[in-house]
């Protein structure tokens, strides 16, 4: 995987987390896109990948599948995600980790909805149940649900008004740290990668920081381009992942059909960039 024309997306989510399009309608949806090389990134878990990859490989051109998931973790109290690429999603020691993950989802899921209705909000938790389906249940449903109730005009409004740091239903988060998450990821075969830097809202010392702690635990690379940013934030997280010796990596973030993010939008390789697909150690792997 070392041809610049290729489009390449490596980040996304089903339903299998909080997307909202079932593994086998993501595929579908990249190939429509033209997306030749796709990571399922679900929060926590690998469930959908074994019905994206079925219904990739019955396709008369399939993409190339890149199995991943994205990993929430605990840095200075904020919420730090790792996407975990080309991982061997059969790995008992991931899949252990991962259940895990899924249990401190459900506990923190809970006290959000304590918190919301004490707040007056009532009917959140079981209204985000059914959005989740079967899926652990995140702030993304309860963004959905708070919604389409009218307790903010979109979902993420809600985010600002109710689940950032400091709102109503926020709810400190009980993740595993940094270095024992990539631990995990490697212990799977995989590559871990900071996943959208520049999405934290943190300054640029406190960003610098971030990127360094991530590469002296272990990461691997980061995303440096992402579905929507500035071509100057774009060079500065190329720069940070430079002087912090990290590959590169891209991708879109997609949940949802919009206007904004799209499977395989934006996703330009800017030349005199380490590409993650260019390690070694994922040239020798699956």
């Amino acid at each position: 995987m070392t041809d610049e024309t290729l489009l390449i997306d490596l980040h996304s989510h089903t339903t299998a987390s909080d997307g909202q399009l079932t593994p086998s309608e993501l595929v579908a949806r990249a190939l429509e896109k033209g997306v030749q090389v796709l990571a399922i990134t679900d929060h926590d878990t690998t469930a959908g990948l074994d019905e994206a990859h079925h219904f990739n490989n019955a396709q008369p051109k399939p993409l190339k599948l890149v199995d991943g998931t994205e990993i929430s973790t605990r840095w200075n109290n904020f919420d730090i995600h790792i996407v975990a690429l080309n991982i061997d999603r059969t790995n008992a020691t991931l899949d252990g980790f991962l259940c895990q993950q899924r249990s401190l989802r459900e506990t923190r899921a809970k006290e959000i909805g304590l918190r919301l209705e004490k707040a007056g909000i009532e009917g959140a938790y079981e209204g985000a149940k059914v959005f989740a389906g079967g899926a652990a249940l995140s702030r993304g449903h309860y963004a959905r649900w708070l919604a389409e109730h009218g307790y903010a005009v979109n979902q993420a409004s809600v985010f600002k008004k109710y689940l950032a740091r400091g709102k109503t239903g926020y709810v400190p988060n009980n993740w595993s740290d940094m270095a024992s998450a990539i631990e995990i990821i490697h212990q799977a075969g995989g590559v871990a990668v900071l996943a959208h830097p520049s999405g934290y809202k943190l300054s640029a010392k406190w960003l610098k920081r971030l990127v360094r702690d991530f590469k002296a635990a272990g990461g691997d690379a980061m995303e440096v381009v992402l579905g929507q940013q500035t071509l100057d934030d774009r060079n500065n997280l190329i720069a940070l992942s430079k002087l912090n010796q990290l590959f590169a990596s891209l991708g879109s973030d997609f949940h949802f059909p919009g206007s904004w993010i799209e499977l395989g939008k934006n996703m330009f390789q800017p030349q005199g960039v380490d590409w993650v697909w260019q390690m070694d150690k994922w040239m020798e792997s699956r």
